[in-house]
């Protein structure tokens, strides 16, 4: 006759057999890993980026580039203008709402002291 054992234990003993196999795969992986040679220097982000400059260099014709720069530094101009003005206006701003207002009688006093004491 076979003893009772608890329904925890029964678990454990058939989780047993999951837990050594992924145990088992996990060292796998580790060595799998391990012996995987280093990756190459040059990202392909890189490597990317030396192929579109070749392109520019070999295909697009000099004119071509230069006006492309004219334009991209005409709007980087124009940006920065309005920015210089978004800041002035802030800067106007802040100082017209830093002067000083008048004392005001706002609060839960009596309704004389805030009417001025009439």
């Amino acid at each position: 006759m076979l003893p009772e054992l608890p329904p925890q234990l029964l678990a454990a003993l058939a989780d047993a057999p999951l837990a050594i196999i992924v145990i088992w795969m996990m060292q796998l992986l580790r060595r799998d890993l391990a012996q995987r040679p280093a990756p190459p220097a040059a990202s392909p982000r890189d490597d990317l980026a030396e192929f579109k400059l070749e392109v520019a260099r070999t295909y697009v014709p000099l004119s071509l580039i230069r006006d492309l720069d004219q334009r991209l530094s005409l709007h980087l101009v124009r940006i920065e203008e309005k920015l210089d003005e978004v800041s002035s206006a802030a800067t106007a701003a802040a100082a017209v709402s830093a002067q000083a207002l008048g004392p005001r009688h706002i609060g839960f006093g009596p309704r004389g002291d805030a009417e001025g004491g009439r």
